[in-house]
């Protein structure tokens, strides 16, 4: 056996602490299964304000890490310590080490012709986390999709993976879609194609695009991948936002 190694770190999309918290985790953890290992140990980054630390907010912290350690141990993973660090905005993540074989290493530069591309989880995650901290109408609603998708461990993908030796696999995450699958045809010379039509998308995502609650990431995005992507004229332009 080998051991992987990833870290990751949040600034919140939602504003339940105890759920920022599970999907924190769970955003690092998945580094981890993307590469077809299992999580063995993390440590916790976490970032506050220093008045946190001394009035009732506390309580904020604290319901955030146990997010953070439920859905460890729900991966079966040791929480092993952690940093705090002093900073003006909360930010919370996770370094984990996860073990794999060495020999049945999933990554993203081995996609070859003929594939298809499962997708684990809805996307659009971004652009209603732009909603919720707008607090535009129906942001709570917007923010129980979040959490229902993006809280939940990708230990099943995982698993498919080492199950079917999948060759190749990626997480998609600040990137989006477009860009991590760039990332990947760029590594494996090949040419991916999409069918927008299947793109399985959280509910609203294009109605908020619409209304321009796009997070300014996405706009980066599009300004990177635009001169390698090709889209036809019925697609929607939202949809190379989401």
């Amino acid at each position: 056996m080998a051991i992987v190694q990833s870290v990751d770190i949040l600034t919140p999309v939602v504003n339940d602490p105890y759920a920022f918290g599970r999907i924190a985790a769970c955003n690092a953890l998945s580094d981890i299964y993307a590469m077809g290992g299992s999580p063995w140990c993390a440590m916790n980054i976490i970032c506050f304000p220093q008045e946190w630390a001394e009035n009732e907010k506390q309580e904020h912290i604290k319901a955030l890490l146990l997010g953070g350690k439920e859905a460890l141990d729900e991966a079966k993973a040791v929480l092993a310590g952690g940093h705090t660090i002093q900073d003006e905005e909360i930010k919370y993540g996770l370094a984990v080490t996860g073990i794999i074989d060495p020999c049945a290493i999933t990554s993203n530069d081995s996609l070859r012709p003929g594939l298809s591309l499962v997708l684990t989880k809805a996307l659009g995650t971004g652009i209603l986390a732009t909603a919720v901290k707008a607090n535009w109408e129906g942001a709570d609603e917007d923010e129980a999709a979040i959490i229902a998708s993006s809280g939940r461990l990708n230990a099943s993908a995982s698993e498919a993976i080492r199950r079917f030796k999948l060759p190749a696999a990626t997480d998609i995450t600040g990137f989006g879609l477009l860009g991590h699958g760039l990332e990947m045809a760029k590594a494996s010379n090949v040419t991916l194609r999409f069918s927008a039509k299947a793109l399985p998308l959280l509910p609203n995502v294009l109605d908020r695009a619409s209304l321009g609650l796009v997070p300014s990431g996405c706009y980066r995005n599009r300004s990177y991948y635009q001169n390698h992507v090709e889209a036809d004229e019925n697609v929607d332009e939202l949809m190379l936002l989401a």
